[in-house]
């Protein structure tokens, strides 16, 4: 994992975190925007979820499934796994 910006901050009352302003301006976060927090092994990852609903369900689904590229995509691994 890169690290383009990293800071250092305090936990404070009620283990509340404040993001540095550098951070807040790189990533266009604003005061009532919803993060997502997560445990990743030793850390904490803190990522800004999108406005976009459908963006959203897509990052947390996946790709939408369509037969004819999955079957592509099969085609093409059972040709690989085949020597071809």
């Amino acid at each position: 994992m890169n690290i383009e910006l990293s800071e250092d901050v305090v936990v404070g009352k009620r283990y509340t975190v404040v993001i540095p302003k550098s951070i807040r301006k790189k990533l266009k976060i604003e005061e009532g925007e919803r993060v997502s927090i997560k445990v990743r092994g030793n850390e904490i990852v803190m990522e800004p979820l999108t406005k976009d609903p459908y963006a959203t369900l897509a990052r947390l689904i996946g790709e939408p499934y369509d037969e004819r590229r999955d079957e592509r995509k099969a085609e093409e691994l059972t040709k690989k796994l085949a020597g071809g």
